[in-house]
């Protein structure tokens, strides 16, 4: 039984209780084809998410969604569709040696060719937003993941944003920005030309992706930040928790929060923006008519 305790892991799975990694991609199209496989190629055809030619830069954080994200890559190339090259990338931010060990065995087990390159993020976040890590922390990885992927020649970075957090980043930005918004399935950088964000897991849930990680006993990491670790709570955190308090009482209220942000009726909202430009229904009102 080999076991690594510490800030950054999500649960002690002995490695021993481990699946080998045929039994590992079999479950992802047998037992997890509803829930996870059917849902990744639904997002795929419907966003559009893959074309023919595109060299793909899976992000991989260590966590249980990017590695899930990772071998549902690898199955859409070996069952599917074989038209797109991969790379997958890792960005250390300065990982204790037992993290980033666990990172490295797991993406051996799972066969994943990783190319881990270094950022010092962590350190450069503790020093400059203390009290506030987690947003800064997340816009520098993005922006060492976007770099790593054009020096790579990929035009398509991928990474592993789920249901779960589509609907509570659209909360997020109702209840603490004032503003309708969602985190969208693919958008084009605006800092690096000719490279565009996917989010292949983009209809899957949380739940399922923690269910497939615990059944196969894979021990994936956490954020792993020291920084964000000295901190109690996050809104996100909180929001996740209303959700799940809402869902008590609401059946299916997670489905209607993601259908929302589908089903704008621009005939009913006060305002809003487009490429920086605000509007006011009152721009509009002549055009307006009472159903009644």
């Amino acid at each position: 039984m080999s076991e690594i305790s510490g800030s950054g892991c999500e649960q002690l799975i002995p490695f021993s209780d481990r699946k080998s990694l045929q039994e590992i991609e079999r479950s992802i199209i047998t037992k997890y084809r509803k829930d996870i496989w059917s849902k990744f190629v639904k997002a795929i055809k419907e966003y559009n998410l893959i074309e023919d030619g595109d060299k793909i830069a899976v992000a991989i954080s260590g966590g249980k969604d990017s590695l899930l994200m990772a071998k549902l890559f690898q199955e859409l190339k070996k069952h599917g569709r074989d038209n797109f090259e991969l790379e997958f990338i890792a960005m250390d931010p300065g990982y204790h040696e037992s993290i980033k060990k666990l990172l490295i065995d797991n993406c051996q087990h799972l066969n994943i060719p990783l190319h881990i390159f270094d950022s010092g993020i962590f350190k450069i976040v503790d020093n400059l937003a203390k009290d506030y890590p987690c947003y800064m922390c997340a816009k520098m990885r993005r922006g060492a993941l976007y770099s790593k992927a054009q020096e790579l020649g990929c035009n398509k970075l991928a990474l592993g944003h789920h249901f779960n957090d589509v609907i509570e980043t659209t909360l997020l930005n109702v209840l603490y920005t004032g503003n309708f918004s969602t985190m969208l399935p693919k958008l084009k950088s605006s800092n690096f030309d000719k490279l565009e964000l996917i989010r292949p897991l983009y209809y899957i849930e949380e739940a399922a992706i923690a269910d497939f990680t615990q059944s196969n006993g894979i021990w994936p990491l956490n954020c792993a930040c020291m920084v964000a670790a000295k901190k109690i709570g996050t809104k996100r955190h909180e929001v996740k928790a209303l959700i799940e308090n809402l869902k008590s009482n609401f059946e299916a209220v997670d489905k209607s929060i993601f259908r929302a942000a589908q089903n704008v009726n621009m005939d009913c909202i006060l305002g809003w923006q487009k490429k920086g430009e605000k509007y006011s229904y009152l721009d509009f009102y002549d055009e307006l008519e009472d159903e009644y």
